[in-house]
């Protein structure tokens, strides 16, 4: 036998009702009742997000080394999420120093929910190819060994809407400079034969607040002099020179390259820095793992993780 049902429907059959839709005209009874069950529709849980990998560490030491690309950055608004969800944290590691005249390493991935960056790009090396090496922001190129003396290496490719290219490595009359690291927001620069390629600069955000950079490429190493490629903006770290022979790490988590070694030295090629990634929502989340940071501006919780956990709202 037919009913008259919710919005004055008459079938045998009541609507659906479930968490995305609840079609027909309801009394406020009736959706109290149909919450309380958990299939009245949950309006949009939306929060802001910055996702930054771990930096790309600096090649070389002993000889000319590229700078480290940045960690491929992500920012946004407005991410819908849903309400007792938890979501799982990954904030990507530093890439650690390479060991002497060898290329730098790739630094690692940062994930929250969907978003997903990938680690900088090593820097190249003093080898037949001494390209840099792709990544979120690629690693700043070397110069070639034999035959290759006169060609430029190129820096590494970045990820598009993460990161940029690293700078090339040039050559010119027996003197040296190699490639800055891609930024998160510029293309790293490109050796001279004055000196190495600045390490292209980060993106800012005020997520937190205050404007703050993220995701400087490192600074790529001069031949025998003090010219050694700035860091970017964002935590790249500065190329070495003939006072302090080390290359600078990537800032922690800023996601910045390894600065590179100054050449014909016994300094050290800098690491990545770790990532980070920072959420901000309109209410308190539910519980955490991993100990982020939280504080609050404008009406909204900022939860920063510096390390890997997770998040439920």
């Amino acid at each position: 036998m037919s009913m008259r049902y919710k919005g004055g429907i008459i079938s045998a059959t009541p609507p659906t009702t479930t968490t995305s839709a609840a079609s027909g005209v309801w009394t406020l009874e009736q959706q109290l009742i149909a919450k309380a069950a958990g299939v009245w529709p949950i309006p949009p849980f939306l929060v802001d997000y910055l996702v930054v990998a771990g930096g790309g560490s600096a090649g070389g030491a002993t000889y000319h080394g590229g700078g480290g690309g940045a960690g491929g950055a992500r920012t946004g608004s407005n991410f819908a999420i849903n309400i007792g969800t938890t979501y799982t944290v990954t904030v990507g590691g530093g890439a650690a120093a390479p060991v002497t005249n060898a290329s730098g390493n790739n630094g690692s991935a940062s994930v929250f929910s969907t978003v997903s960056t990938s680690g900088g790009g090593g820097g190249g090396n003093f080898t037949a190819t001494g390209t840099g090496a792709n990544g979120g922001s690629g690693g700043g190129g070397s110069v070639g060994t034999g035959n290759a003396y006169s060609v430029p290496q190129a820096g590494g490719t970045g990820v598009s809407g993460e990161g940029f290219a690293g700078g090339s490595g040039t050559q010119a009359s027996s003197v040296y400079g190699c490639g800055g690291g891609g930024g998160a927001g510029q293309v790293g620069g490109t050796g001279t034969s004055a000196t190495g390629g600045k390490g292209g600069d980060g993106i800012a955000s005020s997520i937190t607040g205050s404007s703050v950079y993220y995701g400087g490429g490192g600074g790529g190493s001069p031949y025998n002099s003090n010219s050694g490629g700035a860091g970017g903006l964002g935590g790249g770290g500065a190329a070495g020179n003939l006072t302090v022979n080390s290359g600078t790490s990537g800032t922690a988590n800023r996601g910045g390259g390894g600065g590179a070694a100054v050449s014909h030295s016994a300094g050290a090629a800098g690491s990545g820095g770790s990532g980070v990634v920072i959420l901000s929502a309109p209410q308190a989340a539910v519980s955490t793992t991993g100990s982020p940071t939280v504080t609050t501006s404008g009406g909204r919780t900022i939860y920063t993780f510096t390390a890997s956990g997770s998040i439920t709202f």
